[in-house]
């Protein structure tokens, strides 16, 4: 069994960084991949970015390329999004999820799943 807690969000101007954590309970997590997905309000989910267990592959949506990075710290249980030159498209709840297969940007279902960290673009 995997928890997962997210935090960081809040409400940033356009340009701005904030970086997002998603921390993970359990023995288990340094086997787990992780993906970020967003929804924004009255949308579908979208993917966003993920990483395999050990962090030599990383997957990034094309929106995303190039301002945001993922990275994973498995001695302290945790994943980071850090979302750098952020635009108001980006504004959207925040969510990470685990899975025990290849984080590819087309897996839809994941394991495990947390409850989301709203995050806020203003113009």
């Amino acid at each position: 069994q995997v928890q997962l807690v997210e935090s960081g969000g809040g409400l940033v101007q356009a340009g701005g960084s904030l970086r997002l954590s998603c921390a993970a309970s359990g023995r288990t997590f340094s086997s787990y991949a992780i993906a970020w997905f967003r929804q924004p309000t009255g949308k579908e989910r979208e993917f966003v970015a993920s990483i395999n267990w050990s962090g030599s592959n990383r997957y990034y949506a094309d929106s995303v390329k190039g301002r945001f990075t993922i990275s994973r710290d498995n001695a302290k249980n945790t994943v980071y999004l850090q979302m750098n030159s952020l635009k108001p498209e980006d504004t959207a709840v925040y969510y990470c999820a685990a899975t025990s297969r290849p984080p590819t940007p087309g897996l839809t279902k994941y394991d495990y799943r947390g409850q989301g960290t709203q995050v806020t673009v203003s113009s």
